[in-house]
Protein backbone atom coordinates (compact mmCIF):
# COMPACT_ATOMS: atom_id res chain seq x y z
CA UNK A 1 0.00 0.00 0.00
CA UNK A 2 2.83 2.40 0.80
CA UNK A 3 4.41 1.59 -2.55
CA UNK A 4 1.29 2.82 -4.32
CA UNK A 5 1.26 5.96 -2.18
CA UNK A 6 4.91 6.57 -3.10
CA UNK A 7 4.11 6.21 -6.80
CA UNK A 8 1.26 8.70 -6.51
CA UNK A 9 3.48 11.19 -4.66
CA UNK A 10 6.20 10.85 -7.30
CA UNK A 11 3.62 11.47 -10.03
CA UNK A 12 2.33 14.59 -8.27
CA UNK A 13 5.91 15.85 -7.85
CA UNK A 14 6.51 15.23 -11.55
CA UNK A 15 3.40 17.18 -12.51
CA UNK A 16 4.37 20.10 -10.28
CA UNK A 17 7.84 20.16 -11.80
CA UNK A 18 6.82 19.60 -15.43
CA UNK A 19 4.01 22.15 -15.44
CA UNK A 20 6.10 24.64 -13.44
CA UNK A 21 3.17 25.21 -11.12
CA UNK A 22 3.85 27.89 -8.56
CA UNK A 23 3.11 26.38 -5.17
CA UNK A 24 4.00 27.48 -1.70
CA UNK A 25 7.10 26.12 0.02
CA UNK A 26 5.23 23.26 1.71
CA UNK A 27 4.04 21.59 -1.51
CA UNK A 28 7.10 22.18 -3.65
CA UNK A 29 8.30 19.46 -6.00
CA UNK A 30 11.24 18.63 -3.74
CA UNK A 31 9.12 18.21 -0.62
CA UNK A 32 6.61 15.95 -2.39
CA UNK A 33 9.50 13.87 -3.75
CA UNK A 34 10.91 13.51 -0.25
CA UNK A 35 7.52 12.36 1.02
CA UNK A 36 7.45 9.79 -1.77
CA UNK A 37 10.91 8.56 -0.81
CA UNK A 38 9.83 8.25 2.81
CA UNK A 39 6.78 6.20 1.83
CA UNK A 40 8.95 4.02 -0.43
CA UNK A 41 11.47 3.45 2.36
CA UNK A 42 8.70 2.43 4.75
CA UNK A 43 7.32 0.06 2.11
CA UNK A 44 10.71 -1.59 1.58
CA UNK A 45 11.18 -1.87 5.36
CA UNK A 46 7.94 -3.83 5.60
CA UNK A 47 5.85 -1.29 7.48
CA UNK A 48 2.16 -1.68 6.71
CA UNK A 49 2.56 -5.13 5.17
CA UNK A 50 -0.11 -6.61 7.41
CA UNK A 51 0.07 -9.58 9.69
CA UNK A 52 2.08 -12.61 8.82
CA UNK A 53 0.77 -15.78 10.38
CA UNK A 54 3.38 -18.25 11.56
CA UNK A 55 2.59 -21.87 12.16
CA UNK A 56 4.24 -23.83 14.91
Amino acid sequence: MLGIAAAVLFFIAFLINAAEIGTNDVFSSTNVTLLGLMALALHVAGVGAGRVSRRR
